[in-house]
C-alpha cells in the first residue's frame, strides 16, 4: 500500500545572504548547529535565570551516587547535548521512595552551557502532560570544570525514534502511532497557542527521538535545548546566527535565513507524520540539480513525475483504516507546503488528527488493536 504526495522537494540556495553559511545535509538524524561567521561568543552566567522555585537542586555528588558515577551499565541515550543515564533519587515527600529518574549530562563549553541554561528555564517555569518533567538540575563546579546536568523523569518505553528505527521489538500499532501523533501535536499547541502570560515557545528541533513514552506509552515532548521564545504579538519572525535542529526535520526557509517562526515546527510534524507512516527516516539526498534538487521526502520524484510515493510501514501488516491513514498523509502534505504562511497553524493540526482518530475509530480494520 502506497499513499501519494506532492514532491516535498528542497533547494539549498548557494548564496544565503551575508555571513550566513549552509553546509550540504546528507543525513537525517545528526544535529547541527550552523553559525553566522564574525558572531561574538556570549558569555555564560553559572546561574540560570529559573522561573520557577518548584525544582530541586542536585549536587554532583547526589547523581554520581544515583547513577553509580555514570557507569557505563547504566546510560540509556545520547545526543546534542550530552549522554543520557538512567538512575534512582529519593523522593523529598511522602512516602519518600525511590524513583528512576533519567540524568542528561551536558558537554563542555558554551554550546553545552546554552542548552543547559535553555532547558532549565523553559521546563522549570511550566508543566503539561505532553512535556516531560524536570525534576531538578546541577551546577556544580569541580575545580575549574562546571557540570550540567538536568533530572528528569524516566520515561521506561524510551523514543518514539526507537520504535519506529527497529532499536526495540515493540512494534507501534497505528492506533498507538495516531495516539503519538495527537499527544505531541498537543504539545506543540501548547507551546505555541496555549502558554498563557504572552508567552510562547518555538520547539526548534521536533523529532521521533525527542518524543518520549511513559509507561502507559504518553508521548511527551523533550529535549528543550534549542527551544526559543518566539516572536511577540505584531513581529513576524525571530532572527538568530545559530540555526540549531536536526537535518532532515528542519524546515528550509529557517536553513536558509536562520528566521524563526512558529511554521517550522508544524514543517517538522509533517515529516514526523510522514515517519509515523513509512516507519523510514528522511534523507536527504547527496546529489543536487536544477532537474532533480534535494529532497526530504522518502523517495526523491522522478523528472516530470509531479508525485512521490510514500510506503505503509510494512510492519502494520495492513492493520489501520485506510481513511485515517489517508487523512494522516493529507495533513503532512498541508504540514509540508514550502511557503510556510500556507501551512496550518499548530491548533489547526490538532483538530485535524482528532478528526483522523475519528475516522480510525469508526471504520473497523483487520488484526490487533492496542
Amino acid at each position: 500500500m502506497v499513499f501519494h504526495f506532492r514532491c516535498l522537494s528542497i533547494k539549498y540556495a548557494q548564496d544565503n545572504g551575508p555571513g550566513l553559511s549552509i553546509e550540504n545535509f546528507y543525513t537525517a538524524q545528526s544535529d547541527f548547529d550552523l553559525r553566522q561567521s564574525g558572531s561574538a561568543p556570549t558569555e555564560y552566567n553559572p546561574k540560570p535565570d529559573v522561573r520557577s522555585s518548584n525544582l530541586r537542586v542536585f549536587s554532583l555528588a547526589d547523581l554520581n551516587e544515583a547513577t553509580n558515577n555514570f557507569n557505563a551499565s547504566s546510560k540509556i541515550g545520547e545526543g546534542g547535548f550530552g549522554n543520557v543515564h538512567k538512575g534512582v533519587i529519593k523522593r523529598l515527600e511522602p512516602p519518600y521512595d525511590n524513583v528512576y529518574v533519567a540524568v542528561k549530562r551536558g558537554k563542555r563549553g558554551q554550546r553545552g552551557y546554552k542548552q543547559w541554561e535553555s532547558e532549565v528555564n523553559i521546563l522549570g517555569g511550566i508543566m503539561h502532560q505532553n512535556l516531560v518533567k524536570l525534576i531538578g538540575y546541577c551546577n556544580d563546579q569541580n575545580g575549574n570544570e562546571s557540570n550540567w546536568l538536568l533530572v528528569y523523569e524516566y520515561m521506561p518505553n524510551g523514543s518514539v525514534d526507537d520504535h519506529l528505527s527497529g532499536k526495540s521489538d515493540t512494534i507501534l500499532s497505528w492506533s498507538r502511532r495516531l495516539k503519538i501523533a495527537l499527544d505531541a501535536a498537543i504539545g506543540l499547541t501548547y507551546l505555541h497557542e496555549g502558554m498563557g502570560g504572552g508567552r510562547k515557545i518555538i520547539f526548534r528541533d521536533f523529532k521521533p527521538s525527542n518524543i518520549l513514552l511513559d509507561k502507559d506509552w504518553n508521548a511527551k515532548l523533550s529535549d528543550f535545548g534549542f527551544a526559543r521564545d518566539g516572536p511577540l504579538d505584531g513581529q513576524t519572525h525571530v532572527s538568530t546566527s545559530v540555526v540549531g535542529g536536526t537535518k532532515g526535520y528542519a524546515a528550509p526557509e529557517y536553513v536558509q535565513t536562520g528566521r524563526l517562526t512558529f511554521k517550522i515546527d508544524v514543517w517538522s510534524y509533517g515529516v514526523f507524520l510522514e515517519e509515523l507512516v513509512s516507519g523510514r527516516r528522511p534523507i536527504l539526498q547527496k546529489n543536487s540539480t536544477e532537474q532533480n534538487p534535494k529532497c526530504t521526502s522518502w523517495i526523491c520524484c522522478p523528472a516530470g513525475a509531479g508525485k512521490s510515493k510514500l510506503p505503509v510501514d510494512p510492519r502494520l501488516d495492513g492493520t489501520y483504516s485506510e481513511r485515517s491513514m489517508q487523512k494522516i498523509c493529507s495533513i503532512a502534505e498541508m504540514c509540508l507546503v514550502k511557503d510556510p504562511k500556507k501551512r496550518p497553524k499548530m491548533g489547526e493540526v490538532l483538530q485535524m488528527v482528532r478528526e483522523a482518530i475519528a475516522l480510525e475509530s469508526q471504520q473497523p480494520v483487520n488484526g490487533s488493536r492496542i
